[in-house]
């Protein structure tokens, strides 16, 4: 009868369990000695990082501007069409690629370029695994735009304003002051707290 039976090893799990919170400890300690090493790279990878989002903002700011101004598409979005839509997509990718895209993968380049140049037992050591949970992040961040967009509406004393009377300039501008408090809220206390803990490493090494 027992030959049947489910048999549940519950040994086995434990152990994976274990060895998977080892195996993230020990990436994490990695990567703490990296940037012991490296923390003139870490902080010029992050300067970078933080100079491309701004960079990238700036660009879609200006060329939603021109793409009024040119007349590519109407300022009030009850006025648009699939082709307006389409176009306005197509051209603002393209300008991302050009003007943001292309820079950063020079740099990008570079810094590949200045890993490979890392001995190749210490590139060996760093751990660059990890469960990605980018869907289950994205849904949630988009929840929490959205109702971030709602009561920046309801803010401005539009909550009972029809959609279609919205201008582009308001959506966007919207969006980027939602981003402002997303900065203030979360950006300034992490970058406080990178700040210390590279500090903190520095003392260390």
């Amino acid at each position: 009868m027992s030959d049947y039976l489910p048999q549940c090893d519950w040994g086995n799990e434990e152990r994976d369990g274990n060895l998977t919170t080892e195996a993230g400890m020990q990436g994490s300690s990695d990567w703490r000695v990296f940037f012991r090493r490296h923390w003139a790279a870490s902080a010029i990878f992050v300067v970078g990082v933080a100079l491309a989002c701004v960079w990238g903002v700036y660009i879609f700011l200006w060329f939603v501007s021109n793409a009024q101004s040119s007349g590519l598409v109407p300022s009030p979005l009850g006025q648009w069409t699939m082709g307006n839509l389409v176009n306005f997509i197509l051209y603002a990718v393209f300008w991302e690629l050009v003007l943001v895209g292309i820079p950063v993968g020079v740099a990008a380049t570079v810094a590949w370029m200045w890993w490979r140049r890392l001995p190749y037992d210490e590139r060996m050591g760093y751990r660059m695994g990890g469960r990605s949970r980018s869907a289950s992040g994205s849904s949630g961040v988009s929840l929490l735009f959205f109702i971030a967009f709602c009561i920046k509406v309801y803010v401005d004393g539009n909550w009972n304003v029809a959609i279609s009377t919205f201008t582009l300039n308001y959506v966007v501008y919207s969006m980027l002051t939602i981003l402002e408090w997303v900065v203030v809220i979360f950006g300034i206390p992490l970058a406080v707290g990178l700040a210390w803990w590279i500090r903190r490493e520095m003392k260390k090494a």
